[in-house]
């Protein structure tokens, strides 16, 4: 399972967001750049032509300077009620013959000779846009530059800069959001093939080895030819793995096989109490390497089994049945009473037959070594869903503080008795891989010791 589980589709939206936000704030900066600019040059000629009215007010009369204040000079700077407008008119001599003497007083007039000039500053507390406009008086006792300055409050262009930049930042939001939608939809229908290349593996049969023959976008060919290169190699893996178990099977059972045989034909009689004694145990642990080495290649095939083999409809009955008559040998000691009991309907599982066999098998062959003393009860019913292969004996049975261990490859709860630790690792992998369990239920003085194989009827039976 990977550790990072965020799609590439996401990995691409967040980036396109990431991308789209930074384009919309970029364009929503220059646009607040584009209303200051557009409302200051708007209210700016306001001011310039406010100024120029009040200095063509100005006239000379018997060497004196008079100001005749034009109403419209003020209209239409009055278009902007929360404003507040300042003016004042300086003399060639620098003083201030009528308005706010304090307006601008530092400010540098020689600039507005050559052409209107503008300047923000704080007055009384208040940013103020001012307009400078001059004139040159040509007469000789008042001759020289008069100017005009008029000021006004900045709420009317802030206003003017605030409406022109929210509707420029709904447009730029309803675009960017339009853009990741269309995206998100290229996307998703760009990742198609990935998504269909996936499903495609999905579907696979797991028998299936052979290379993918699909047509995929460029982007996709190195992926897909390293799908068939990786698939080139596991069939070879797997055909290898399959002739190795079969050579295993077949070269160290053969003369496990044949050492039993040698060592049963040996004339018992004939030997002293001591080397009687050293044959008996030579024939047990004959038997117990038979033993172990049997489960370890079953284990090796079913794990194999799992990994190759289809899965089919498969009478859980019958494969019971079979992995009884198997398990119980013919020479089991006849004070020993055992059973088979099957329902009256017929039962279907999901699953490979002969590995199900197998972990059955091993289930009723435990029992036998290490649980059944006088009575095996084999069992298969149905509970809901599931089909049930139930083992009961009359042993002591399996600590409920073991029944978590047991099931591990290796482990047995009968150290010393010539227990393997594999058969109910067989039979609990089987049941996994079906999608079912292996359990246990606890010796009661009416029912034995019971281990339960739980599996889910297939879906056919169940609709």
């Amino acid at each position: 399972m990977t550790k990072n589980r965020r799609s590439l589709f996401y990995r691409l939206v967040v980036r396109v967001a990431l991308v789209l936000s930074v384009g919309a704030a970029v364009l929503i900066t220059a646009a607040w750049f584009y209303a200051k600019a557009a409302a200051d040059e708007a209210y700016d000629r306001l001011l310039q032509g406010a100024a120029i009215q009040i200095l063509d007010g100005l006239s000379v009369e018997d060497g004196r300077i008079g100001i005749n204040l034009p109403p419209a000079a003020f209209e239409l700077l009055g278009q902007a009620p929360r404003d507040r407008i300042f003016y004042r008119v300086v003399s060639p001599d620098g003083l201030t013959l009528t308005g706010y003497d304090d307006l601008a007083v530092s400010a540098d007039l020689t600039p507005a000779r050559s052409g209107p000039v503008f300047l923000s500053e704080d007055y009384r507390n208040v940013p103020l846009r001012i307009g400078i406009v001059g004139r040159a008086i040509s007469e000789a006792a008042t001759g020289g530059w008069a100017y005009v300055l008029v000021g006004q409050t900045t709420e009317a262009r802030k206003e003017f800069v605030t409406e022109l930049t929210t509707r420029a930042l709904v447009i730029v939001l309803i675009m960017s959001a339009v853009a990741l939608a269309g995206t998100a939809l290229a996307i998703r229908y760009s990742l198609r093939p990935v998504n269909q290349l996936g499903d495609m593996l999905l579907r696979r049969d797991p028998q299936d080895l052979t290379p993918l023959s699909v047509a995929v976008p460029g982007e996709l060919s190195p992926f897909v030819d390293s799908i068939n290169h990786f698939m080139r190699r596991l069939d070879e893996r797997v055909r290898l793995l399959q002739r190795f178990i079969a050579d295993s099977a077949h070269q160290i059972r053969t003369p496990l096989t044949a050492l039993s045989a040698q060592v049963s034909l040996i004339h018992e009689d004939a030997l002293s109490d001591s080397d009687r004694r050293h044959l008996e145990r030579v024939k047990d642990r004959a038997g117990e390497l038979a033993h172990f080495t049997g489960q370890l290649l079953n284990h090796a095939m079913v794990i194999h089994r799992f990994d190759s083999a289809q899965l089919g409809p498969l009478d859980v009955t019958e494969i019971a049945r079979k992995a009884f008559r198997a398990a119980v040998p013919i020479t089991i000691d006849p004070d020993t009473v055992v059973s088979f009991e099957g329902p009256d309907e017929t039962l279907i599982v999901l699953g490979d037959g002969l590995s199900l066999r197998e972990a059955i098998v091993n289930i009723i062959d435990n029992s036998l070594r290490h649980g059944t003393r006088f009575k095996l009860d084999v069992r298969v019913l149905r509970r809901g869903n599931f089909a049930l292969v139930e083992v009961e004996d009359d042993g002591p049975g399996i600590p409920p503080a073991d029944w978590s261990q047991v099931t591990k490859r290796f482990v047995s709860s009968k150290s010393g008795s010539g227990s393997s630790g594999l058969g109910f690792a067989i039979a609990s992998e089987v049941a996994i891989a079906l999608r079912g369990g292996l359990s246990f239920r606890e010796k009661t003085p009416e029912k034995g010791f019971t281990i339960v194989l739980e599996l889910p009827l297939h879906a056919e039976m169940t609709s």
